[in-house]
């Protein structure tokens, strides 16, 4: 046997790298994960909490037939290369592999890159090594604390107050929405005035009174000073100095997602999925490439051969006078500097030469990606900043001017820079000494504003900056307390619905401790140290345990359980109240002395909802169409499916994976085939990606 297996986990991925790898290569997809902890044992938890915390893994239901592929696969060779991502959710799935598979007498490699390119491909398969066991454990620790939270939390909650889940970092992050939803409406608006003195046609404002900050709390007062000021000012003093603007380092994660929903408006799903694409690999003419290296990161780290190609590539486009050789490493702890920053694989593909090969979207995040990187290795704009000082009595006035020296990175960044501090006033003809007549002084009066509610740009950086998640969390947190209806999107900014409320109130009665920044930061240092070796997973989760059960025991017994609200209408059968409940069609009335009475009142609320139908005729039966259905219950629970319109006559489900995002030609479904084929599902529309 001379072939050779090569694993990862998505099938866009696995064409990619087909194309880069000899005949001798067989490129296989596992389509994510192969197994998960299973819900057997005590709680369903499929983990052992008195043996250790054993967990029990099986294979996902709808990857058996993966599996089976690939253990016919293996039958073909006697080498094995694990090319799954390079972070503990790619190491974990190795590990995965690994065990799951009949992997006998083979060989195996772990094979890793930061980019899909033909270069970095095949740098990796000359360098490969083995599966990093610390980088598994940590991951697996992760995997079995949410299990424990999801399955003992969620459970309570829906008990008491019908809350749908709760977990260490979706519950932190719902508490920083609906906190900052209390400081709004606790806020005291209080009035305030600033002063402006106009002299031919320019604006000065007052900085100081008796060398002070200014406060003016009323008109009175305002009024009282500006008729205690002279009409005459002396120039005290002017000064004239450079000031430098050095460039944003290249992104990570997090301020990807942050200038994606800044710039565009994009949820963080969409960003990620479109990162995604790019760095899989994009057909570009004769050939297929990733464009982007990998998008889950928090190091800003640049590689020196990249950098030594932007310094080309600016000394020749721009000159020499614009490169900045920047070498930026992350200043925060517990960062993965392994890893790069988020970067284009070539500087030479710029945006403009790849827009015919991409979509909208990804051409739009391709862009953002490929400029910020550039002018992150450029020099600092350098302004010129003049600022004019005036004196009236115990007073001072200033005034300033801005005009940039040299624009720096701002040549190719200008576009997405959102500063404009160019001013076009003219100072250069005052004098320091000279006295100035003022054409007015004035006030203006001002309302202090409430701290402004979180647009998802702002949240991302929030949790950031407290510690809460991880790069590749941001974005399945937010989704998840958007569709549990935790909070919903007003004007682009989160509000906390009653139930997202209600939850948190629950919460920090009775897991205060569990749901504040510290714990969730507390709680990522320790998976890093797991991470490194220099902490035993065992330690960790029975730490985490041993605090957890009897907090949640005290709930258990002492929470109370949320009344159905009345709606002020009798049963007709037994003349009971009729109260609000929740089924799995959204809310309905019915009768509340159920069981014994089991009325309930029919309305357009509790009618089954009507199905989607694509119209696309279902292949195995041929005279039912393929509709959209969610699944109700099991692993799939909540995720989306098309399915024959004939169930249960007929139960064919189609393979193909909807997508969120709807066709940008005609508004229908997107949906992905297993080759990662994404199309518009309207056979009337020609729309591919």
């Amino acid at each position: 046997m001379t072939k050779k297996l090569v694993i990862v986990e998505s099938p866009a991925k696995s064409n990619t790298i087909g194309t880069y790898l000899g005949e001798d290569y067989i490129v296989k997809s596992s389509v994510g994960h192969i197994r998960d902890l299973s819900v057997v044992g005590p709680g369903g938890l499929g983990v052992d909490v008195t043996n250790e915390f054993k967990p029990t893994y099986e294979v996902l239901t709808e990857k058996k037939k993966v599996v089976h592929e690939l253990n016919q696969a293996l039958k073909k060779v006697d080498e094995v290369y694990l090319a799954t991502d390079h972070d503990r959710e790619g190491e974990a799935i190795s590990w995965h592999l690994k065990e799951t598979l009949n992997i006998k007498n083979q060989k195996i490699h772990r094979v890793l890159f930061n980019e899909i390119t033909r270069e970095a491909i095949n740098e990796a398969f000359l360098n490969t090594g083995e599966i990093n066991i610390n980088l598994v454990n940590s991951q697996e620790t992760r995997r079995i604390l949410d299990r424990i939270i999801g399955f003992k939390l969620s459970k309570l909650l829906q008990s008491k107050i019908k809350s749908k889940s709760a977990g260490r970092v979706q519950s932190a992050a719902l508490k920083i929405i609906v906190d900052r939803e209390k400081e709004i409406n606790d806020f005291i608006i209080e009035e305030y005035y600033e002063v402006y003195s106009e002299f031919d046609g320019l604006k000065a404002k007052l900085s100081k009174i008796d060398n002070k900050e200014p406060k003016i709390t009323t008109k009175h007062d305002a009024d009282k000073l500006i008729e205690s000021l002279k009409k005459e000012f002396i120039i005290e003093n002017i000064e004239i100095k450079n000031n430098r603007i050095n460039p944003k380092p290249a992104f990570i994660t997090s301020t990807l997602q942050q200038m994606a929903s800044s710039k565009h408006g994009y949820s963080p799903t969409k960003t990620m999925r479109s990162a995604q694409t790019l760095y899989e690999g994009v057909n570009i003419g004769k050939e297929t490439a990733g464009l982007i290296t990998y998008m889950r990161t928090d190091s800003i780290r640049l590689s020196d051969v990249f950098i030594s190609e932007v310094k080309k590539y600016i000394n020749d486009s721009f000159g020499s006078k614009y490169f900045g050789n920047s070498r930026k490493k992350s200043k925060k702890q517990n960062v993965q500097d392994a890893h790069e920053a988020i970067r284009p694989t070539s500087i030479y593909r710029t945006p403009e030469a790849m827009k015919k090969y991409l979509s909208s979207t990804d051409y739009k995040i391709y862009s953002l990606i490929y400029y910020r990187a550039l002018s992150s290795l450029m020099k600092p704009k350098i302004n010129e900043v003049t600022s004019m000082i005036l004196l009236n009595k115990n007073t001072q006035f200033r005034i300033s001017s801005t005009k940039t020296l040299f624009d720096g990175y701002l040549k190719v960044y200008k576009h997405l820079d959102k500063e404009n501090d160019e001013s076009k006033v003219d100072l250069s003809k005052y004098i320091v000494g000279e006295n100035i007549l003022t054409d007015s002084i004035y006030e203006k009066q001002l309302f202090t504003s409430p701290p402004a509610r979180f647009t998802e740009a702002r949240l991302i950086k929030e949790m950031e900056d407290l510690g809460i998640g991880r790069p590749s969390t941001y974005a399945q947190t937010i989704l998840t307390i958007k569709n549990r209806k935790y909070v919903e999107l007003k004007d682009k900014k989160f509000q906390p619905t009653e139930q997202g409320t209600l939850t948190i109130k629950k919460l920090d009665k009775y897991f205060k401790q569990f749901i504040k920044p510290d714990y969730s930061k507390k709680m990522e240092v320790l998976l890093d140290e797991i991470a490194k070796g220099s902490q035993e997973r065992i330690e960790v989760l029975n730490e985490f345990y041993q605090y957890f059960m009897p907090l949640v025991a005290n709930a258990n017994k002492n929470m109370s359980k949320v009344a159905p609200k009345e709606t002020g209408e009798s049963c007709p059968k037994c003349g009971s109240l009729m109260v609000v409940r929740h089924g799995k069609y959204g809310e309905f009335e019915a009768c509340s002395n159920y069981p014994k009475c089991k009325y309930i009142k029919q309305n357009e609320n509790n009618e089954k909802p009507q199905v989607f139908d694509t119209k696309v005729k279902c292949p195995e039966c041929e005279d039912g169409t393929l509709v959209l259905r969610t699944a109700k219950k099991g692993k799939n629970k909540g995720k989306k499916f098309l399915a024959s319109s004939n169930f249960p006559k007929c139960k064919y489900i189609s393979p193909l994976k909807v997508e969120e995002e709807k066709c940008p030609k005609c508004g229908n479904l997107l949906v992905t085939d297993d080759k990662g084929l994404t199309y518009c599902i309207d056979p009337n529309c020609d729309y591919k990606k």
